[in-house]
């Protein structure tokens, strides 16, 4: 077909669209690997349209055929029923945009990219071994094939991405880690994809030298403070690669022990201190230390509770003390095993060793402890028992307060108290027994009165009186009942009554022994003595009684049996068969009558009387003989007779005790007698109502009349009586008292031993005697008062002395003295601390004296607020006015006050300042042992010494100075030698020396650091120091760390050698920028050169050209360039080739886009110092220009036309 009919049928299978759509294309595979084969499909059938790739027809699609173009003839096929499009053998150039455009419809576009599969990946380090925070690790990933690379970066099996300290560059084939970290140590490798493949490095291990760091020192066991005697175990570690080397020290000084642990064995106080370890990583050349304190103290050794002063006395103050030998923390007072806490009675001082019961309370009674503790002990001291002193309380008295006299009565007083008190009774003001029990009688009425019960505590010396008011009473003796009036007859009035005798205060009456009433027939006289019966009968018949009572004694009298008269029957006569002469002798008749009967007394046939009872006139002995009773009833008109035969003695009388000689004197003879009238047979003693018996002091005569007491003493008083007696009769005397006389004893003095001035004082004497002493009061040989008591004028000074009582008895012809001292006081107005003129020093006897206005009986020192005790240095004299130290001790400074007391004031003194002086003691010389020609030596001095020492300075035997410091002229050898110190104390006049060798060596006047070259990364580079002077070795630092002799294994991202006094370095590189020093090193110390700043030039590394690929026609684009480098580069720009002139120099490029700015741009990116020249590509494309076929309806002709005329250029 030809040209003509081709382009024929084209225009007639043209139709105009109005608009266009677009559809999807997409590729069997994308990317393509190079050499590979790929199908590009389309959705839609295409009937009239093309391909195109980069602006560049591939396929013309027209109504039953298509074009292929020459270019892709080979490598293209068209499936025009599916649209598809087959390319073959794709190579890198066809990497682009592939455009299907139906030309009535729609235009789609896919971008297709061909890439060369990845191989041989490859990982390099700029180095392995690196130091933490020194170094920058740098990970280069490289492949020998493969296009459009992706990298992944994998430590482990972990992703590496961007961040903090980790930078991706050389569009990511570049991993590097700034400033590494012990974190980034391990196994990395880089994943290098593309679309068609990838591939995976072998790995490259970063080993991370750090530390130390993380110190931790432990010590074992766990304790705030140690005790004495035990074992420490002291344990330092660290974070560290390669493990650190540990130091020990002990306050500064090295211990020379190397390793992780120090063990301390039995430990001492003077191991106490700060414990330091030191670790040092000799890789990374640091250090790092921790330390801590351990604090050794000794166990308390004894804790003791004592008191002072007055014993506890219940309301009074009273101390105790707890005293601890050794170092104590706290210490806690307990009471019967309970914690004492303070309040308003128990105060406790500062320093809890003072415990004051202020006052004295009952519930202090009991067993105190104290407890001493420090960090590493506790001691409880013995138990120390208080027990409180209190009383006397009131007394109670138990006791009547009414008795019978001629009884016995016990008085019993106690009073709670303690020590248990001293009990005296008292008789209407008069001293009867000092026991709490106290026994009177027999009773008198005399005794009636008020008993005292005086108690007294020798301790508390107080005392406490209780009376008791004692009544007596008579005791009822008689209860009898008479007949009053005529006798009983039956239904006659008829009487009776209750004769007493004694103190009655009520009458009471029975029958048959129950209580008897009044009632109709029988009548109570008001005060119940008499009875009367009106009228009495047979029923009265029977046993009366009457009853004398008062509140102490009751008296039941004997029966009275009334019967209605009657008989007589046989008389029964009542009286004596002996009688004594000029007795009287009572005879009674009694005949069983109603009425009674009337009774007729016959002697010798004469009437002697005409009553039931006759009693004889005084009895002689004709009056024996036969006594006849006759009875007669006058109602009953019989009578009746009795006999009864008398005989008649002489009766005992007038029986009486009588004392024989002297009066009764304590542990003298005496004797009493008993006289009697009449026929005496027997005499009886009695004593206190009871017989009495001979015995070692008491002897009876033959007869027993006669006792006699040898000696006669006071338990011999009581009440006796003789009893004299014969068959027939018995008399007894009367009570005869015994009281001895005795005394006085040794009078006892109550009354003060100390007193203000200007008080009044009373004394009170009394001595035991009997009768009561007379007294009289003495003072310097004058009588002062003649009474037992003395009250003294107001007090002066001068009554201070000796009170004397004396004590007479004007019976026993005895007397008695007793002594009192009164000691008056001043007030206590000033007390001060006297000390010597002369300093104190050291080693020195040193006297301080409490001096006091007033009077003192005591004194005692205080230490720093603390009661200051003797010891083997310490003495106290002049009744502790006095302290002596001998000799002194550096510990003796203080403050010191001493407390001056009397009963009455104390007072305590201002604080005096005791400052000890002492040394000096061996001078401490610091400065050098070795110093430079031409440089001053500089030597200070010091010693322990108070006041501090002037010092002086000599060299060679002569003064050079006369301060501590000594500071010399510039120095020559001749001024090598030794420099002593001298220590002088001009108050201890003591002087002390020390000596220090100098020697003089020649200077160094210069160090240097000197350079030869330029350092260029990766060229050998040597650092020289230059040194003025000998020395003995030199060392070098880098950034203030000393570098070991070589790193070159260690650390091979620096590498470098130390020979002589050169720094070689193999070659330099960025790791080595740093500031460099070196340090010559002489005897006399280091000298350190000038800083020198290593700056290691490098680059250009890592260009890079930054900006947009594509732009549109019209706008402004700039493109920077950018290198790693030192120092910066020069940047030039290049279009297309690099023969061509150059564009543009810096580092931006700005142009205006046009079509002519399409193409390669290049940067040369050059450094002046290194020469090295590195060039950079960058591809730029101007978008906003046709890149396919449009056809619009109003050109349609004129494109047919032209591509008509093409066909021959495009097809052949």
């Amino acid at each position: 077909m030809n040209v003509l009919v081709v382009f024929v049928l084209i225009l007639t299978t043209i139709t105009f669209a109005t608009g266009t759509g677009s559809q999807n294309i997409y590729a069997s595979k994308n990317p393509v690997p190079v050499g590979s084969s790929v199908t590009l499909f389309g959705k839609d059938n295409v009937t009239t349209g093309t391909w195109i790739f980069d602006n560049n027809l591939i396929v013309l699609i027209f109504p039953g055929n298509v074009i292929i173009s020459k270019n892709w003839k080979n490598r293209v096929t068209f499936n025009s029923t599916t649209v598809s499009l087959t390319i073959t053998s794709v190579q890198l150039e066809d990497s682009g945009v592939y455009t299907l455009q139906d030309i009535n419809d729609f235009i789609a576009r896919l971008t297709l990219s061909v890439q060369v599969p990845i191989s041989n990946v490859t990982l390099t380090a700029s180095a392995t071994n690196l130091v933490e925070f020194n170094d920058t690790a740098v990970l280069k990933c490289s492949v020998l094939n493969g296009t459009s690379l992706s990298y992944v970066w994998m430590k482990g099996s972990s992703e590496v991405a961007a961040g903090a300290g980790v930078q991706l560059s050389n569009g990511g084939a570049t991993l590097t880690i700034v400033k590494v970290t012990r974190y980034d140590e391990g196994s990395y490798r880089c994943n290098v994809s593309n679309g068609v493949s990838n591939a995976l490095s072998p790995p490259v291990h970063l080993n991370i030298n750090y530390g130390p760091s993380n110190t931790t020192m432990t010590v074992m066991p766990m304790r705030s403070t140690y005790r004495t005697g035990s074992n420490i175990t002291l344990s330092c570690s660290a974070e560290s690669s390669p493990p650190a080397i540990v130091q020990w020290m002990f306050n500064g000084v090295n211990l020379n022990h190397l390793g992780p642990q120090l063990q301390l064995v039995m430990v001492a106080e003077n191991n106490s201190g700060i414990y330091q370890c030191t670790l040092h990583n000799t890789i990374t050349s640091r250090f790092t230390s921790q330390s801590d304190t351990i604090k050794i103290m000794a166990p308390i050794a004894d804790v003791v509770v004592n008191h002072t002063g007055a014993p506890a006395i219940l309301h009074e103050q009273y101390t105790l003390h707890c005293e601890v030998t050794g170092y104590v923390d706290n210490i806690q007072w307990s009471r019967n095993g309970q914690p004492i806490t303070a309040d308003n009675t128990t105060v406790i001082d500062m320093t809890n060793r003072t415990l004051l019961l202020k006052p004295v309370q009952l519930s202090d009674n009991g067993d105190y402890r104290c407890q001493a503790s420090n960090p590493v002990s506790n001691m409880t001291s013995n138990a120390y028992t208080v027990k409180v002193n209190y009383g006397p309380m009131t007394p109670v008295i138990a006791a009547p307060s009414m008795a019978l006299t001629g009884r016995m009565v016990t008085f019993n007083c106690s009073s709670d108290s303690y020590p248990p008190s001293q009990i005296s009774w008292y008789f209407n003001g008069s001293l009867q027994a000092t026991t709490s029990v106290f026994v009177i009688g027999p009773l008198t009425f005399n005794m009636s009165g008020q008993y005292t019960c005086v108690a007294y505590n020798i301790i508390t010396r107080k005392n406490s009186t209780a009376d008791n008011m004692l009544t007596l009473l008579a005791p009822v003796t008689m209860a009898s009942i008479k007949i009053v009036g005529a006798q009983p007859i039956m239904n006659q009035t008829f009487t009776l009554t209750c004769e007493t005798a004694g103190s009655v205060e009520s009458v009471g009456w029975m029958y048959n022994w129950s209580k008897l009433h009044a009632d109709s027939t029988k009548h109570f006289s008001m005060d119940n003595t008499t009875l009367t019966f009106d009228p009495v009968t047979n029923a009265d018949n029977g046993d009366y009684n009457c009853v004398a009572n008062n509140t102490l004694s009751s008296y039941v009298g004997p029966i009275f049996s009334l019967d209605v008269f009657y008989g007589p029957h046989k008389p029964t006569i009542m009286g004596p068969s002996y009688a004594g002469a000029e007795d009287n002798a009572p005879f009674s008749c009694y005949a069983s009558s109603n009425p009674p009967s009337s009774y007729t007394w016959f002697f010798n046939d004469s009437v002697v009387s005409n009553t039931s009872k006759y009693v004889s006139p005084p009895l002689t002995e004709d009056m024996s003989g036969n006594y006849t009773c006759m009875a007669y009833n006058n109602i009953t008109g019989k009578h009746s007779t009795a006999y009864k035969m008398l005989t008649v003695l002489a009766r005992v009388t007038l029986t009486k005790i009588k004392i024989v000689g002297a009066q009764p004197i304590m542990n003298h003879t005496f004797t009493l007698t008993c006289e009697s009238a009449g026929s005496v047979e027997s005499v009886v003693w009695m004593y206190n109502w009871s017989p009495l018996y001979a015995d070692n002091r008491r002897n009876f005569s033959m007869d027993n009349t006669t006792l006699t007491f040898d000696p006669v003493l006071n338990s011999d008083n009581g009440d006796y009586q003789c009893i004299a007696s014969n068959p027939f009769s018995r008399n007894y005397s009367q009570i005869f008292i015994l009281d001895i006389s005795y005394g006085p004893k040794m009078p006892t003095i109550m009354g003060p031993n100390t007193s203000k001035r200007g008080d009044n004082t009373t004394f009170s004497c009394y001595a035991s005697s009997n009768p009561p002493c007379s007294y009289q009061w003495f003072l310097n040989g004058s009588v002062v008062s003649n009474t037992s008591e003395y009250v003294a004028p107001p007090l002066t000074e001068e009554s201070s002395m000796i009170y004397t009582c004396v004590a007479y008895n004007n019976i026993t012809g005895m007397s008695s003295t007793a002594y009192k001292m009164l000691t008056v006081f001043d007030a206590i107005e000033n007390v001060q601390v006297e000390a010597p003129i002369n300093p104190a020093i050291e080693g020195h006897f040193y006297d301080l004296t409490c001096n006091v206005s007033g009077t003192a009986v005591h004194y005692y020192w205080m230490k720093d607020g603390e009661p200051l005790h003797e010891d083997n240095r310490t003495v106290f004299h002049m009744n502790n006015k006095v302290v002596t130290f001998n000799p002194l001790e550096r510990n003796d400074t203080g403050l010191y006050q001493c407390v001056a007391l009397n009963p009455f004031w104390n007072m305590t003194s201002p604080s005096h300042m005791l400052l000890m002086n002492y040394g000096p003691e061996t001078p401490v010389i610091d400065g050098p042992a070795f110093a430079e020609t031409g440089n001053s030596a500089v030597f200070t001095c010091s010693a322990l010494s108070v006041p501090p020492s002037h010092y002086s300075w000599w060299f060679n035997g002569s003064n050079v100075a006369n301060s501590s410091m000594f500071t010399t002229h510039p120095l020559s050898f001749n001024m090598s030698g030794e420099y002593t110190c001298m220590a002088y104390n001009d108050v201890t006049e003591n002087n002390s020396t020390n000596s220090k060798m100098l020697t003089v060596i020649e200077a160094i006047t210069s160090v240097m650091i000197r350079n030869t070259t330029v350092p260029i990364n990766t060229k050998i580079f040597t650092l020289t120091c230059e040194v003025s002077g000998p020395y003995e070795m030199i060392y070098w630092m880098k950034d203030n760390v000393h570098l070991n002799m070589t790193q070159s294994t260690e650390n091979p991202l620096m590498l470098y050698h130390i020979k002589n006094n050169e720094l070689h370095f193999y070659p330099v590189n960025q790791m080595s920028d740093g500031t460099y020093e070196c340090v010559a090193i002489n005897q006399a110390g280091q000298h350190r050169s000038p800083k020198y700043m290593l700056l290691v030039n490098y680059g250009p590394l890592n260009v890079m050209i930054s900006g947009p690929e594509y732009a549109k026609v019209g706008s402004s684009v700039s493109l920077t360039c950018s290198a790693v480098s030192q120092p910066e580069c020069d940047f030039h720009w290049f279009i297309t080739k690099l023969s061509l002139p150059d564009v543009q120099a810096g580092p931006v490029i700005t142009f205006s886009v046009t079509k002519e700015n399409e193409g390669i741009y290049i940067c040369k990116a050059k450094n002046p110092v290194t020469d090295i020249e590195i060039v950079q590509y960058k591809t730029f494309k101007v978008i906003g220009h046709a890149t396919a076929l449009h056809f619009h309806s109003q050109g349609v002709l004129m494109l047919m036309g032209v591509f008509a005329l093409s066909f021959s250029v495009l097809f052949n």
